[in-house]
């Protein structure tokens, strides 16, 4: 692996998601080896993969090099490599570029997408975790739209022009007005020949409402919002199974589609080598103390998705968004070097800074602790956060010009079939 030799404390870190280069931030230039280690060379900006998929950004503007956010840290290396096991006992991490020794390990490996054990769904549907497949989705769209416009069996155009998006979390919503808006803004303009009308974007919930995490509030008006560009919601509607061709669900709803986006959940994405015990059995996310160690293992901490840390707050662990990720790394950086110096750690303790999403133009919702607004302000207030959370100056400048023009123009300019996708 061609790390050097050092006698200062080695911290290596897998994943480079906010937990990782948080920390990895944190630990900058401070008497340790910090190695960070991810499959991918850069940091994807998973709140808006939703926009590339939906043809609204290119993804060079939602990543950013691993190696750019390390270049300026003394003692901090990256290599682009997967973890194949942990032997915890003597420290060592095997890895597919070799094996290297550690003083403390961090596991920010995130998650995946969760199927609940359903192999036809998970053969067939698109997940959209990765900028590769956030890609695949935006090529698979697009194709559908050439596919429909040549055909001249309506039975095989309307399957064509069905999406069904699984899952009415923030993702599952976000994604579904994004399409509304290419059915409304784009299809008109770009494909004359076929008629808007036939295009049906499903969004399809298991559970009674819409954006279950969020307040009752967010709920109502994101369905609203969703209705509103035409977007065909079911609640209380789980998918039972899906060939490539057919949706059915547990009502009387079968839906003929070409096009099935899996959003309805995610599971940890744990590293071989640990003891079972430490993983919690439904999530399959590693539990941690308070101090984000895993439970039995003094040297290996988790952090973000990955970590399951009960409190009387979270009886059930943080919400696996970006916000706990962000400040459980930063705040394990400081503890780990109070570790090296003999000092007590702090216990973590969530700032819970709110949540929203949006729905497409001027339609947003946001819930904060003591105030919980809709529409334009909260899309206003969305768009400046995430602008504000990119990482790089050059990300956020280039992503402020696609939406003003986005905007100014009511299009989606990143409409491009790049990769051709080929279903199963």
């Amino acid at each position: 692996m061609n790390i050097p030799k050092t006698n200062l404390p080695r911290i290596v870190i897998v994943g480079g998601g906010f937990a990782g280069i948080n920390l990895a931030k944190t630990l900058a230039n401070k008497k340790v080896q910090v190695v960070l280690l991810d499959k991918h060379n850069y940091h994807t900006f998973q709140p808006l993969l939703y926009q590339v998929s939906s043809s609204g950004l290119e993804p060079d503007s939602i990543a950013y090099p691993l190696r750019k956010i390390l270049k300026k840290h003394k003692n901090s290396f990256f290599r682009l490599t997967e973890v194949n096991n942990i032997d915890a006992e003597n420290k060592t991490i095997n890895t597919t570029i070799g094996d290297l020794k550690y003083d403390y390990l961090v596991l920010a490996t995130g998650t995946k997408t969760n199927y609940f054990g359903n192999k036809k769904i998970e053969n067939y549907s698109m997940p959209m975790k990765e900028v590769s497949q956030a890609l695949d989705i935006r090529s698979l769209i697009l194709q559908n739209f050439e596919k429909a416009a040549i055909t001249s069996d309506k039975n095989k155009r309307k399957a064509f022009l069905n999406f069904v998006i699984v899952g009415a979390g923030p993702t599952g919503v976000e994604l579904a007005g994004a399409i509304a808006e290419l059915k409304n803004n784009i299809l008109p303009r770009d494909y004359r020949d076929l008629d808007p009308e036939m295009m049906q974007i499903y969004l399809l919930e298991g559970g009674k409402s819409v954006l279950p995490p969020m307040s009752s509030h967010a709920s109502k008006k994101a369905e609203h919002f969703l209705k509103a560009l035409g977007v065909l919601v079911h609640c209380n509607t789980q998918v039972k199974d899906y060939d490539g061709k057919t949706v059915t669900t547990n009502t009387n709803l079968t839906l003929e589609c070409e096009t099935l986006i899996w959003a309805a959940g995610v599971t940890g994405d744990p590293v071989y080598g640990l003891n079972a015990e430490v993983l919690q059995e439904r999530s399959n996310r590693y539990k941690v103390n308070q101090y984000n160690q895993i439970k039995g293992v003094d040297s290996i901490f988790a952090l973000g998705d990955i970590a399951y840390m009960e409190t009387e707050a979270y009886p059930k662990g943080h919400p696996q968004v970006a916000q706990p990720a962000i400040q459980q790394g930063k705040l394990l950086g400081k503890n780990i070097l109070k570790l090296i110096e003999g000092k007590p750690m702090q216990a973590f303790i969530y700032k819970d800074k709110g949540s929203m999403a949006t729905i497409g133009r001027n339609k947003a919702v946001v819930d904060l602790k003591h105030f919980k607004f809709s529409g334009f302000f909260a899309w206003f207030v969305w768009m400046f956060v995430h602008l504000m959370s990119l990482v790089g100056f050059r990300n956020r400048v280039i992503i402020f010009f696609n939406w003003t023009y986005n905007y100014i123009n009511f299009d989606k300019a990143a409409r491009l079939i790049i990769r051709p996708f080929n279903k199963k």
